[in-house]
This record gives C-alpha cells, sequence and structure tokens, in this order.
C-alpha cells in the first residue's frame, strides 16, 4: 500500500489505494448522525433540562434555593470533603507511580490491584465497610466512643468514603506516563549527583505535570459528584452531614423540585468548569508530544 502511494506511482493505482481506504459517504454520515443524536438524547437534554426545571419559578426562587442555609451547608461539605480528599489522593497517585513505574519490588501487583480495586467495589458496599469498622456496632465503635471520636454520620467518614471512591485516578492517568517515559532521565540526574528530592522536582514532576493535573481534575470531579458510599456513611443530618448530591436528593423527595433543580445546576457548572478544564489540559498535552498525550489519555 505505501509503495502504492508512493510519489510517481501509477495515479489510477493511487487512487484505488485511497478509495479502498475511505468509507462510503453514507456510512460517515451515518455515524455522525447517530452520535449527534445520542448526545442530544443522553447528554445535552438532560443538561438543559435542569436548568429549566431550576429557573422555572424565576431567578429569586433560583437563588434562594442557593443561599438557603442547608443548601450552603452542603456546599461548604462538597468543598471540604474535596478540598481532603483530592491532595491525599495526589501524594499517594503520585509516590504509586513513581515505585511502581521506577521501581521493581515485590507487592507490585498486588499494589497495583489494591489501586484499581475502588474501581470493582461498589460505592455503597464501601460506605457499609466503613459503617461495620467504625459504627456504633462496629470493630472500632465502642473504643471510638469512649474516646469521644465520631466518624460515621459526620465530617470525617464522608472524607474517609470520598478519599476511597476517588483512590485510583491520579495514581491510574500516572502509572502508563511514567511507565512510556522510563528511568534513564531521573538515573542519569542520580549519576551526575542529585539527590532524591531534587530529581523528583527538576525531572520527574516537570514531565509529569499535565498528566498529574489531568489525574487530579478526574479525581475532584468524582469527589464532588460521589453519591453512593457519602450517602451511607452520612446519617442524612440536614445542614451537618449532607453533600450537594445528597441535599438534591431530600430536596427532590420533599417534592421541592425548583429547589432540587437549583443546587443540581450548581453541581452541573462545576462539571462544566471541570470539563472545560480537562479540554485545555488535553490542547496543552497535544502539543507537548506524543508521550505526554498518551499518559493524559489512559
Amino acid at each position: 500500500m505505501a509503495a502504492i502511494l508512493q510519489r510517481g506511482a501509477d495515479p489510477a493505482a493511487r487512487f484505488e489505494a485511497r478509495a479502498a481506504t475511505r468509507e462510503a459517504p453514507w456510512v460517515k454520515w451515518t455515524l455522525i448522525v447517530v452520535a449527534l443524536l445520542f448526545f442530544a438524547l443522553f447528554l445535552l437534554m438532560p443538561l438543559v433540562a435542569v436548568f429549566i426545571e431550576a429557573l422555572r419559578k424565576g431567578w429569586e426562587a433560583y437563588f434562594a434555593a442557593l443561599i438557603e442555609p442547608d443548601a450552603l451547608a452542603s456546599v461548604r461539605l462538597t468543598l471540604i470533603a474535596a478540598g481532603i480528599a483530592v491532595p491525599l489522593n495526589l501524594v499517594f497517585g503520585v509516590a504509586a507511580a513513581w515505585a511502581i513505574a521506577k521501581f521493581e519490588f515485590r507487592g507490585k501487583h498486588f499494589l497495583i490491584t489494591l489501586i484499581d480495586l475502588p474501581f470493582s467495589v461498589s460505592p455503597v458496599i464501601a460506605g457499609l465497610i466503613y459503617v461495620l469498622m467504625f459504627g456504633a456496632f462496629g470493630w472500632f465503635g465502642p473504643w471510638l466512643d469512649t474516646h469521644g471520636v465520631k466518624i460515621v454520620f459526620a465530617v470525617p467518614g464522608i472524607v474517609l468514603a470520598t478519599v476511597f471512591v476517588t483512590f485510583p485516578f491520579v495514581a491510574r492517568e500516572l502509572i502508563p506516563l511514567m511507565q512510556a517515559q522510563g528511568r534513564e532521565e531521573e538515573e542519569a540526574a542520580i549519576v551526575l549527583g542529585a539527590s532524591g528530592w531534587r530529581t523528583f522536582w527538576h525531572v520527574t514532576l516537570p514531565n509529569i505535570r499535565w498528566g498529574l493535573l489531568y489525574g487530579v481534575i478526574l479525581c475532584n470531579a468524582r469527589a464532588m459528584g460521589e453519591f453512593g458510599a457519602v450517602s451511607v456513611v452520612s446519617g442524612h443530618i440536614r445542614g451537618e452531614t449532607n453533600t450537594m448530591p445528597l441535599h438534591v436528593e431530600i430536596l427532590y423527595n420533599e417534592y421541592q423540585f425548583a429547589a432540587a433543580f437549583a443546587v443540581a445546576s450548581l453541581l452541573a457548572l462545576l462539571a462544566l468548569v471541570t470539563l472545560g478544564i480537562k479540554v485545555w489540559v488535553e490542547r496543552h498535552v497535544s502539543r507537548s508530544g506524543p508521550e505526554a498525550q498518551d499518559g493524559a489519555t489512559s
């Protein structure tokens, strides 16, 4: 095929070779129409419906639902949970990816399996595990109660559940990127006398910055939108342990549809902002070279 397409080959043969690698126009347009219909029905229309329902009673009712004390408390708790879970998973993800990609050690495959565990375990099951461990009748419940420590049905339980469900995102973005980059640059820096921290800050980190940012974006998006695990450990205490998704559920169950969709629209706006940052990162990754692109899109 390559020989046929070379300059100087028979024009008719070159045309037939190109035609053989192209789909018929009707196939192309059919795929485009199907993709656009899927996008409109399952993505665009629900998103538009959220904002339409949120503004059904006007802007005054919309802003009143957002500044209501329980709504503000749910926003604050969501930001707290994400603000703690994301940095913790960032540190763990970088450390785990560095260890897995740069070193050989016993238990390496077991560590990779543990990183993937939250992908295979239902978030509800994860929440039940924390209740079993830290609940009033759990393994550590009596000891925690004796010492006045409350984890389940309190902020610490919500943070733990959020950390668990967002555990793999940063590590899983960085592991293939670091493996593709190899160890040569770090080994060269060590040979030239650089310390481990200096090698990390000046060699490793610049090479993984876009993949790291991409993983943090995904981790933050999941942290803000998590429902199942947080629902189990929160106790649904209004104004105290309800995150934004839980607050939306309570409002909807109480038939406060406009308020429920108002808070849901705020979540949707956060998702759109996250999507915009993700697109921006992907554009920068595409300009940074194929290796960085592979790491950010894995």
